[in-house]
């Protein structure tokens, strides 16, 4: 007869109740990110969304038929642009920092100041931008209808007897919903997996929730509450410098609607001041996520702060110093981290970002004559 192991009666009801594994508790305000809102008016398709792609790309879609979307936008560049500035329309230069488009489905303000609501309107605003595409509406148009494959394309995607240039801007806002990332090991330590996260990054996980209080305004699945601060960044430091930058500084204060002592006297970007008109909100932009900021740098909305150790020093130090000291936000304290805690959090802040989303440019149609019945 086989002797059988008798487990004693409490030892069997410890086994029971011990959990499987230990979990590390994750802070409140923070979660994994799920998949992007679709508006109701926008349904996505397959078929919208490769339109939406090669509009993405294609440089028709700009005042001189040389300025796509991805000019500004490099997917091998983090999806916006690694320099201060981004590049502006010939003639031009730009006046702010490229934000990158990956998880810009799931902003509710888009641009630094939140100058458009959605990915359809930002979408347009850039095409006609003044340092950006530059583009017409009318005359964008005019070109997709020479296009024998985007006729084609229109008429299934959108019943379009002819490409409405409104359609185009829904087709490349169909497409930007697809360029997001949840499974960074950010995501996957919320959503259970105790080791996806180092323990250099769990201790700057903790101090972004904690001591830091980067959570105060970096919370939720996005990590940004979406509002507006003066952190004291400084000025862009080309408009000292740069000509070019000097005259596009000066067409933006105009084209916005700036007052002549603000005009003549300003050396600055007034921020979210240029919606609002409100001197309270003077140098303020709004929150940015910190997905994907492991390969979208310089950083702040002027690229002011080369790496994300120089940010986190920055905030370490209590912010900076601009025109606009009246509206810096209270919340601009210094930090008092030591340097291996400055580590920690910039480890931390570096498994926000996943694998890089990468994509080749689609191949482009070309511009043929209309047929004959369309000419008539």
């Amino acid at each position: 007869m086989n002797a059988k192991k008798i487990i004693p009666a409490v030892a069997f009801v410890a086994l029971l109740a011990a959990p499987a594994s230990a979990q590390s508790p994750r802070p409140d305000g923070l979660a994994a990110l799920g998949p992007p809102p679709i508006p109701a008016d926008n349904p996505m398709s397959d078929a919208k969304v490769e339109l939406g792609k090669m509009l993405f790309f294609d440089p028709l879609l700009s005042g001189n038929a040389a300025m796509p979307c991805s000019a500004c936008h490099l997917p091998d560049a983090g999806w916006a642009v690694q320099d201060r500035i981004s590049f502006g329309y010939p003639g031009t230069t730009h006046w702010r920092n490229s934000q990158t488009i990956i998880n810009s489905a799931y902003y509710s303000k888009l641009f630094w100041a939140g100058a458009s609501k959605s990915l359809e309107a930002q979408a347009r605003s850039a095409a006609r931008g003044g340092v950006a595409g530059n583009g017409e509406d009318d005359m964008m148009e005019a070109r997709l209808a020479f296009v024998p494959e985007y006729r084609e394309m229109f008429a299934e995607v959108f019943g379009d007897d002819w490409p409405n240039i409104r359609h185009a801007y829904m087709a490349i806002a169909a497409f930007q919903r697809t360029l997001v990332q949840t499974d960074t090991p950010f995501d996957n330590y919320m959503r259970g997996d105790d080791s996806a996260l180092s323990e250099q990054q769990k201790r700057g996980l903790d101090l972004f929730a904690g001591k830091a209080n980067c959570i105060a305004c970096h919370n939720g699945p996005l990590l940004s509450d979406e509002q507006y601060y003066n952190l004291g960044v400084p000025p862009y430091a080309g408009w000292e410098e740069d000509e070019l930058a000097q005259i596009t500084f000066r067409f933006e204060l105009y084209a916005k609607g700036s007052t002549e002592e603000l005009y003549r006297n300003t050396k600055d970007d007034p921020g979210l001041y240029f919606r609002s008109k409100d001197k309270r909100h003077k140098g303020k932009f709004r929150t940015p996520s910190l997905r994907y900021t492991k390969y979208t740098f310089p950083y702040m909305h002027n690229g002011m702060l080369e790496t994300l150790r120089d940010v986190v020093v920055f905030y370490n130090e209590g912010g900076g110093e601009n025109e606009f000291a009246a509206t810096k936000s209270p919340l601009m304290q210094p930090l008092g981290l030591s340097d291996s805690e400055v580590d920690d959090l910039v480890a931390f802040l570096e498994s926000l970002s996943g694998e890089e989303i990468l994509m080749d440019e689609p191949e482009l149609p070309v511009m043929q004559p209309l047929p004959a019945a369309a000419q008539n």
